[in-house]
């Protein structure tokens, strides 16, 4: 394949660089194995990010798309190891080295058989920003010992539903350390050791599963909840590796499936294989799929999110009177939260910074941070859907359905609907 050099970074804003590299890095540590992640540019900014040689097909095209790019036939293609099957519709094609770049062969195969047919193997990250990767800020220090903001609830909201959620999985001494996560279980995140004296090293990404799982629990106290390590790679994952996941979370009995990654895609086209994925959602009664806008500050369509059968939440700002200047906007978002300094959960040790103007600069902290983005206003918005249905006995889309259109009743100028946490009103202007 052809090789990437440093031009993708030509005038765009360091952070975008700092960030980019750092996904990059983590996907292909050594020159000798993992995967190639290729930058798409659009004037000044990021496109969107790709694995290099691998694109997503509609299987009954496939034959149609390896004889557009001159390989062999579709049965010598899957003797050779170059076809995996993503999801009953779609699959994955591995280009061969001598092939053209990925965007090249995109090209020629949109111009015969039309756009939507297939699309590049897309790079989803836990709530993409502007620059393209990771929330809206690097978590903040706080006290010691303080407590979560908002707060956590009483009672038993959120009992007897099951909240799968993708994220970078479950610090080890979480539900220990933090009452309202006791009860709460998935995979381990990339910090398995437990080390409070502050000196341990925390690495970019690590923490962001539990910071979003607290927010839940504050919400709804007594859901169970599933937390994910799909995005452990810098926050990151494949489309084509992540699908297969989602699919299998499906046999679980899933009332809520709570998403906080985003990608922007080529065209702007939505990503097929997590399309066909949403079909099979709803064939399992009353199910539904949370999604974080992302935090670009932009309308342009973020996925998932983007999609009409999915729950988008942007973000409010500090005050919960206007929107968070991160937040993505647009009437693809369905309703915003508050998700700027929000306090949860999070790792004990050293955070080194990565990203301008703060890069190697070191936070401590012990057990608990502040964060702002899109990642932990979406949780919020799942934590009322789960209390909610305890409380009424409604499905999850019932319920959702019953609190957007409360969100709609209080919905702010020029921003659209709201929703906050049970028990704080909008503050005063």
């Amino acid at each position: 394949m052809p090789e990437q050099t440093d031009a993708w970074k030509t005038g765009l804003d360091q952070r975008a660089v700092d960030e980019v590299d750092h996904v990059i890095r983590a996907f292909h540590p050594s020159s000798n194995e993992g995967i190639d992640i290729k930058v798409a540019r659009s004037g000044d900014r990021v496109d969107y990010l790709h694995a290099d040689g691998q694109i997503l097909v509609r299987d009954e095209y496939l034959g149609q798309v390896l004889e557009i790019l001159e390989l062999p036939t579709e049965q010598e293609t899957r003797d050779a190891g170059r076809v995996r099957r993503v999801i009953a519709g779609v699959v994955l094609l591995t280009l061969e080295d001598n092939q053209p770049a990925v965007s090249d062969a995109l090209d020629v195969i949109d111009q015969r058989l039309g756009r939507g047919i297939a699309t590049p193997d897309h790079v989803l990250t836990v709530a993409t920003g502007d620059p393209p990767i990771c929330p809206a800020t690097e978590p903040q220090e706080v006290y010691y010992d303080i407590e979560p903001y908002p707060s956590a609830s009483h009672g038993n909201g959120g009992a007897g539903v099951l909240i799968y959620m993708d994220d970078t999985g479950l610090l080890k001494d979480a539900a220990s350390n933090h009452p309202w996560l006791t009860g709460v279980h998935g995979d381990l995140d990339t910090l398995t050791t437990v080390d409070s004296s502050g000196a341990q090293p925390i690495p970019p990404y690590t923490g962001h599963g539990t910071f979003v799982a607290g927010v839940a629990r504050c919400m709804a106290p007594a859901a169970d909840i599933v937390v994910t390590d799909v995005f452990s790679t810098a926050g990151s994952e494949l489309e084509s590796n992540w699908i297969s996941r989602l699919e299998a979370a499906l046999s679980l009995g899933v009332d809520i499936f709570h998403l906080t990654i985003a990608a922007h895609s080529r065209h702007d086209f939505p990503l097929i294989a997590f399309r066909e994925w949403l079909k099979h959602l709803h064939e399992h009664g009353g199910a539904v799929c949370v999604v974080a806008a992302g935090n670009n500050g932009s309308r342009r369509p973020s996925w998932p999110a983007a999609f009409s059968d999915v729950i988008a939440v942007g973000a409010l700002g500090g005050d919960w009177r206007g929107r968070a200047n991160f937040s993505n906007f647009g009437s693809w978002v369905d309703v915003y939260a508050p998700g700027r300094d929000l306090i949860n959960a999070f790792a004990t040790g050293t955070y080194k910074c990565h990203v301008y103007p703060y890069a190697n600069e070191e936070r401590k902290f012990y057990g608990m941070a502040k964060w702002s983005g899109t990642s932990f206003s979406t949780p919020i918005v799942t934590g009322l859907i789960a209390s909610r249905m305890s409380r009424t006995g409604e499905t999850a889309r019932q319920a959702a359905a019953a609190l957007l259109a409360e969100a709609r009743a209080q919905a702010i100028p020029g921003v659209g609907p709201v929703l906050l946490p049970t028990g704080y009103p909008l503050q005063p202007s």
